[in-house]
């Protein structure tokens, strides 16, 4: 079943617009109607259509994009190093950053879509959001929940590079990396707190450490 993208993005823009509340379930709602809908379309078709809900869109856009890429697998087969630079521009908020990070760029990178190379690239990136994202792209490498079974070279190597970065949206997402890894492999984690105490940021020895011990971030007292 062909599609024209144009015109499905017009319709969905009109459907979104007309949700009495534009809450996470009801946007959600309407994605889970079009990944239906689009399951036999053809991979290019339904990437180009995401391209085109991203342009100009808000957090409802990216949200419905981000996910009707990852539940189209032939389309999400297509997505590599320029494709997630194009899908990173722009994004400059927490929601969004880690939607794509967990969604699409830590998937594709798990499955070596996206290169190391690239995620490395953002480290070094002026762009706190860049940053941000390639610590969130280790999260599906060790969530269970998203296929992840523990990759602990890949989770280190980008934590190791920003180690000495103290933005607040870099030090959160080393904290979530690292607590996400200590659930598969809590024995490097500790070492890793340990090797690294005196270049770690005070939230992320307190949060991971209380992770190892309790089971949570922040235990209660």
């Amino acid at each position: 079943m062909d599609i024209r993208p144009d015109e499905t993005v017009a319709t969905i823009r009109r459907e979104l617009a007309s949700l009495s509340r534009h809450d996470v379930p009801s946007v959600r709602k309407l994605r889970r109607k079009y990944s239906t809908s689009l399951k036999t379309a053809p991979a290019n078709s339904v990437l180009k259509l995401v391209r085109l809900l991203l342009r100009g869109g808000g957090w409802p856009e990216r949200l419905i994009a981000f996910e009707l890429l990852a539940s189209h697998r032939p389309a999400f087969e297509l997505v590599n190093d320029k494709l997630v630079d194009e899908m990173s521009e722009g994004l400059s908020d927490w929601g969004s950053v880690d939607l794509f990070g967990v969604t699409i760029l830590g998937q594709a990178w798990s499955e070596e879509l996206v290169s190391d190379r690239k995620i490395h690239s953002w480290v070094r990136s002026p762009d706190r959001w860049k940053r941000r994202l390639a610590l969130v792209a280790t999260v599906p490498l060790n969530l269970k929940a998203r296929g992840g079974t523990g990759k602990v070279g890949r989770t280190l190597s980008v934590c190791r590079l920003l180690l000495d970065d103290r933005d607040d949206m870099v030090v959160k997402a080393m904290s979530w990396a690292l607590r996400e890894l200590s659930k598969t492999n809590p024995v490097s984690v500790e070492e890793f707190l340990a090797n690294e105490n005196q270049r770690l940021a005070a939230r992320i020895k307190r949060e991971v450490g209380n992770k190892l011990i309790t089971g949570k971030k922040n235990p209660k007292r």
